[in-house]
């Protein structure tokens, strides 16, 4: 069924001013991309036999319909979310007096102000505003869903959840359908992780030319940002660079220390970039590029590490067959093993994450034609000086991976 739209964009508009193509931008059919991903979420939905959902998420938001506004802020804030339903028109609540910002994206029938209910946003008129998103959703609800009693959102709080159920609704975790939904990549979307592959390793190349005794870390860890934002990329979604003592334990963030000579700087850049896909790349460098034997025996066993792990994964293979197989961390290493072996990645870190075999590393699933994960691993002794993050960005082909991250690992 064909909705009408309710905000059309002005087709007489012609912007007044420049801009400079991003990477790969005349390679993208926005079009195909932005329909393939919608389309994603409905076929996920269909298959759980729900008929709607309400995305906030600013992520979910953007896959679904490739509309971005103030992604940070939205993460902690319920003050933009969508209505999607299986036969219905799209709708997207938009931030106060923004509805101008989305108009242009046709697969969105109708733009309407959010609905909020956060203390920060109403104060004591919270309960009252909550009572009037419930409406509205209820009301969403009985018009287009034959079973009007269920309803997947993906991020609500404790409050709504209750005046939800308390209206009659089931709500159901919309998460899980929308990680689903993106593990299959479409040839669009894999153009656009390799624009923000481009841009990180352009940054990294940045990094370790600039990399001096005598800088800070937040110094050397600033370069990757600026080059993100100056090619059209988004936020970095931690700060995970360290160096010398603070490479062991792993996962310490980046720091005014100042690096001294010969030290290890290890770091990993979880950067989405151009286009909101995540570029997701950790090395590892020595400040003078001459590595001693300690930090060279580091840095080999974590290239054999990935290399390794990399070589069992193709499509069909189920997690817990690669978990068993997986490269066994020697015990001096394994009380600093990482979170995870592989990850998903898409518009950021996505399902699966396989683990090590004690940390719950055998589930459901297999690997998947046309899904892109990372295969990463830290080596760092137990009470040792210092430690290595490699970590390298991959498309499942027919019978193998393909290596999207080209930026050299060091010759030594």
């Amino acid at each position: 069924m064909k909705f009408k739209r309710k905000i059309i964009p002005d087709s007489n508009y012609k912007p007044n001013f420049i801009t400079k193509k991003r990477f790969r931008e005349d390679e993208i059919n926005f079009d195909d991309l932005r329909s393939y991903r919608l389309n994603r979420v409905k076929k996920e939905l269909e298959k759980k036999n729900i008929e709607a959902c309400i995305l906030f998420d600013p992520v979910n938001v953007r896959y679904a319909l490739d509309t971005v506004n103030m992604s940070i802020y939205n993460m902690h804030n319920l003050t933009r979310y969508c209505f999607i339903p299986l036969n219905g028109p799209v709708i997207l609540y938009e931030y106060f007096n923004c509805e101008v910002l989305s108009r242009h994206l046709n697969l969105i029938d109708e733009i309407r102000p959010a609905i909020t209910w956060d203390y920060f946003s109403n104060g004591d008129q919270a309960n009252e505003q909550l009572n009037k998103w419930v409406k509205e959703v209820k009301d969403l609800a009985n018009s287009y869903s034959k079973n009007s009693k269920k309803l997947a959102i993906d991020v609500i709080n404790g409050p709504a959840v209750a005046a939800l159920n308390k209206a009659g609704l089931e709500i159901v975790d919309a998460k899980s359908i929308l990680e689903q939904a993106r593990v299959i990549k479409s040839s669009e979307e894999l153009k656009c992780m390799r624009a923000a592959i481009d841009v990180a390793e352009i940054g990294i190349s940045k990094m370790r030319k600039e990399l001096k005794a005598g800088m800070t870390e937040d110094e050397l860890w600033s370069i990757l940002h600026k080059t993100n934002i100056e090619h059209g990329g988004e936020w970095i979604e931690c700060r995970i660079l360290s160096s010398g003592e603070r490479t062991n334990p792993w996962m310490q963030e980046s720091s005014n220390k100042i690096i001294q000579s010969g030290e290890i700087v290890s770091f990993d850049t979880d950067m989405v970039g151009p286009y909101g896909y995540c570029a997701d790349i950790s090395r590892a460098f020595v400040e003078g590029h001459k590595f001693n034997s300690e930090q060279k025996k580091l840095y080999l066993m974590a290239v054999e590490h990935i290399n390794y792990n990399a070589e069992l994964i193709k499509p069909g293979l189920s997690f817990k067959e690669f978990t068993e197989k997986s490269w066994k961390l020697p015990e001096e290493y394994y009380g600093n093993r990482y979170s995870c072996m592989v990850h998903g990645i898409g518009l950021c870190d996505e399902w699966p994450m396989i683990r090590y075999p004690t940390d719950g590393g055998q589930r459901e699933g297999c690997f998947e034609k046309n899904t892109t994960v990372t295969v990463e691993t830290y080596i760092g002794k137990v009470g040792g000086k210092e430690g290595v993050k490699l970590e390298q960005q991959y498309l499942l082909t027919d019978n193998k991976l393909e290596l999207m991250s080209h930026h050299p690992l060091e010759d030594i």
